[in-house]
């Protein structure tokens, strides 16, 4: 029997990468977009609306304003500015600095929760976020450690014992760009960006770390730059 979900989706690659998974493999009765007072908010909103209408599955924003006076993060705080991302990517301890700068206090395992609420609601039995093993390496919450840890959790805080899903945990983000070309991704369409501009910084590291993936998969960044 074809199982039912609820997709995390922050309009990023790898979010909408598997909410295109998760459309292949289950019934996805939900797509769940946080407005946490993230910097990127109303692009990633604009974008999660405007894929989620493109495969006709309905979608819902949930605001959580008090998670941006949690801590002090670059992606939440106006007096903090975002780090750029490409030396980073070629040094691993400033890329440990670089992944606490833009920390949010527990806020995958926030979101993660509110997911199970929504799929047990909904009697969905999976939730679907966007987590890899390339970024794992500096955010534990992005791990498959952390997925069988919600896994154990949530099969005693939902009726229904709410799974969690994730297509491109084990992938690097070249491997998750590959995949996303197989199911015809509209890469055009993503907001992998920590800013709210006209177009994607190019800078920070989630954009980095796209413009490498895209460039690793022989696609051209440049020409998605322009799509837009």
């Amino acid at each position: 029997m074809r199982k039912s979900s609820v997709v995390l989706l922050s309009a990023g690659l790898d979010s909408t990468v598997n909410f295109y998974a998760a459309m292949n493999e289950t019934d996805v009765k939900l797509a769940l977009t946080f407005d946490y007072g993230q910097k990127a908010a109303p692009k990633e909103i604009e974008r999660s609306k405007m894929i989620a209408n493109l495969l006709g599955v309905p979608h819902k924003i949930v605001e959580l304003p008090w998670l941006k006076d949690l801590g002090a993060s670059a992606l939440t705080q106006d007096r903090m500015a975002i780090p750029a991302g490409k030396s980073a990517l070629e040094n691993p301890s400033m890329s440990v600095q670089t992944a606490k700068a833009v920390w949010v206090p527990n806020r995958n395992g926030v979101f993660l929760n509110i997911a199970a609420s929504f799929a047990e609601s909904l009697h969905a039995q999976l939730i679907v976020p966007g987590f890899n093993r390339e970024e794992a390496t500096t955010f534990p919450d992005n791990s498959l450690d952390f997925i069988r840890s919600a896994r154990k959790a949530f099969s005693y805080s939902t009726a229904n014992h709410v799974d969690v899903q994730c297509y491109t945990i084990a992938m690097a983000k070249n491997e998750i760009v590959d995949l996303g070309k197989k199911m015809r991704v509209p890469f055009e369409s993503i907001w992998p960006c920590y800013q709210a501009r006209d177009r994607w910084c190019g800078e920070c590291e989630s954009c980095e770390r796209s413009k490498r993936a895209f460039k690793m998969a022989g696609l051209d960044f440049n020409y998605l730059y322009e799509r837009y």
